[in-house]
């Protein structure tokens, strides 16, 4: 012991030294082939492309329901979010004014049409009999002129009498046409018939004003749908024109969405996609894209996405918040690599380590469909080749061991 003791005392210096000498080398070794570095090659896979984006579920359109006079509310028997058919009653208005104008618009019918029935069945026959009775008069003037006439030109009468003949005959032939100008008056298209028709419909006119304006207290739903919306209770004084519900009707529903303008360039009419409500997560269905606005939102850079779906979704309701993952491109077969291979993805010119021969090599790509984790390569690489995965801080034509 005490041996091994005296010999490490006179060698130990010598022993450190070459110790030190083995890591040094060790380390230039090392140094000198480079880092490990792990590897992918490119390969061929099918790409698709998706644009993601969240919105809301809404109808193609919304009914906003108000008032179409001004009045009292009286009675609202629906309430917000509950379902109501076409006919059905939302807002009853108080409405016993409406009610006594519309009786009198229709008393004033009745007696405008007893005026006219009175004008046809007794005013019109009495004045035909009061022609018939000037017209006998007339013969009986104009037979009598004519017997005087005879009787004066033989000398048995003096001009007097047949000048009372004259005025008799001429007082009759008056009477004719005063009774056949009553006569005319009374029948269609008459001046006195006329006004009669005429006091007939101006009462059926404002008795029909009256009722629609009485109809307007009963405010009815005009479509089938869902009440999203209701600022109206029992006792306010409501104004024509002022939205008092919003009705979403039922059928058809879409999804809009907001999507960020760079994306805007890859999307079109037509395109597929696929939703979920975030209420139900695991219940995917299927939406198809059919209008992109043109315009863009100055605030949040993004332009609103419409799509329809192809089949009902019972359980999704108005303004419900949805995802929707949006096919934008496919393509099968594609030259590809991870994304995370790639440095300045998003910039104007990408590029690649690439491990050639044992040396880290730089090399410029040339992007096209981005699928998920991968990216399409249209130029600058092969298939097979090896690309070396991020992150390494390397330099041109460093020397790298492989690690696939």
């Amino acid at each position: 012991m005490n041996a091994v003791w005296t010999w490490m005392r006179r060698h130990g210096g010598k022993l450190w030294l070459g110790l030190l000498a083995l890591l040094l080398g060790v380390a230039l070794l090392r140094w000198w082939m480079g880092p490990h570095v792990q590897t992918e090659a490119v390969q061929r896979r099918d790409l698709l492309q998706t644009v993601v984006a969240s919105g809301r579920v809404e109808t193609p359109h919304r009914v906003d329901i108000g008032a179409q006079i001004t009045g009292t509310v009286a009675r609202v028997p629906v309430a917000e979010g509950q379902a109501v058919k076409v006919g059905d009653v939302l807002i009853e208005l108080v409405s016993t004014e409406l009610q006594s104008a519309k009786r009198q618009a229709e008393l004033a019918v009745m007696q405008a049409q007893g005026r006219l029935r009175q004008l046809n069945d007794v005013q019109g026959p009495v004045l035909q009999q009061t022609l018939r009775q000037a017209q006998a008069s007339l013969d009986t003037a104009r037979a009598s002129w004519q017997r005087n006439l005879t009787l004066f030109e033989q000398g048995f009468i003096g001009q007097a009498a047949l000048d009372e003949s004259r005025k008799a005959l001429a007082l009759a032939d008056a009477q004719v046409l005063a009774a056949q100008k009553q006569v005319a008056s009374t029948q269609a298209g008459g001046a006195e018939h006329s006004l009669a028709v005429g006091a007939v419909a101006e009462a059926q006119a404002n008795a029909e004003v009256v009722s629609a304006k009485a109809r307007y207290a009963v405010i009815k739903a005009s479509v089938s749908g869902q009440l999203i919306g209701r600022s109206v209770e029992v006792g306010d004084v409501v104004q024509a024109g002022k939205v008092l519900m919003t009705l979403s009707p039922e059928g058809a529903m879409q999804l809009v969405v907001q999507i960020d303008e760079k994306n805007l360039r890859l999307m079109a009419v037509g395109q597929q996609a696929l939703a979920s409500a975030d209420a139900y997560p695991q219940q995917k269905f299927k939406a198809q894209v059919a209008f992109i606005n043109p315009g863009i939102n100055a605030q949040t850079g993004a332009a609103e996405v419409k799509l329809d779906l192809p089949e009902p979704v019972p359980f999704l309701k108005q303004d419900m918040t949805v995802s929707v993952d949006m096919e934008v491109a496919r393509k099968p077969q594609a030259l590809a690599l991870p994304v995370g291979h790639v440095n300045d993805i998003n910039l104007a010119a990408p590029w690649v380590w690439l491990s050639e021969q044992g040396h880290a090599v730089r090399r410029p790509v040339r992007l096209g469909l981005r699928g998920g984790a991968w990216v399409e390569v249209l130029d600058g690489l092969s298939e097979g080749d090896a690309v070396i995965a991020l992150p390494y801080t390397l330099r041109q034509g460093q020397r790298v061991r492989t690690q696939p």
